[in-house]
């Protein structure tokens, strides 16, 4: 495998660029789509992973739906698209985000991977778990989002990652950026939510109901 770097990148030839976009998708919904192809787009990625979250340590289990009608919200809003949703946090084993990052880069050696995440995240990054662990695993890309971007760039994480912000390089992918690494994407306001949709309709899931999800990574069933 080829390999070289140069100033705060790192180029690894005949590795698959992806993508990681996690959440509770409760449900998923149009905007995860949209900044999700935004994203591969704009960051030269081959594809996207949504990883649908057993349970998010940060949130309650209240009004959260089962896994399997969220899997399944995220496989209907991924179709034909290069974008495949997974729940496979729930075969690994991991609660939180930092050991999801390092078993997948264990498990899939030939991906090269960049974290998604929208700038309402970034504003309270600094209550992840070892979040600075986080950054120095894989390059980060920060989705604006209205209401946010303000907390976002001048919260307590911002003051630690600011130094690793790099500029977008229309000739190098930022999945080819060395950790720690940090870029914002300005995407066109969307406000679509999954809050507007439960409150508009708290029983979203059970259209799903007597479905069957089947996991495209791991190829688990989930009822």
């Amino acid at each position: 495998m080829g390999r070289f770097e140069h100033d705060h990148y790192i180029v690894q030839h005949h590795m698959t660029l992806t993508g990681l976009l996690g959440g509770s998708f409760n449900p998923a919904h149009g905007a995860h789509r949209s900044i999700s192809l935004f994203a591969i787009d704009r960051l030269q990625l081959d594809d996207m992973w949504w990883l649908v979250s057993p349970g998010n340590p940060l949130k309650s289990d209240k009004d959260m739906a089962p896994l399997s009608a969220r899997l399944l919200s995220a496989q209907l809003q991924s179709h034909n698209s290069r974008i495949t949703a997974s729940a496979i946090e729930s075969s690994l084993n991991t609660r939180f985000t930092v050991d999801t990052l390092r078993k997948l880069q264990r498990k899939y050696p030939k991906r090269r991977f960049v974290w998604i995440m929208g700038a309402d995240n970034l504003a309270q990054f600094h209550r992840w778990h070892k979040w600075r662990e986080i950054a120095k695993i894989m390059p980060i890309a920060v989705i604006e989002r209205p209401r946010y971007n303000d907390h976002a760039r001048f919260g307590k994480a911002m003051h630690y990652l600011r130094q690793y912000r790099r500029p977008i390089d229309q000739k190098c992918s930022l999945a080819r950026y060395k950790a720690p690494a940090l870029l914002f994407l300005r995407f066109r306001p969307d406000y679509r939510s999954a809050t507007k949709i439960r409150l508009a309709n708290p029983n979203w899931f059970e259209r799903y109901d007597g479905r069957i999800a089947k996991d495209a990574l791991t190829h688990i069933l989930y009822v």
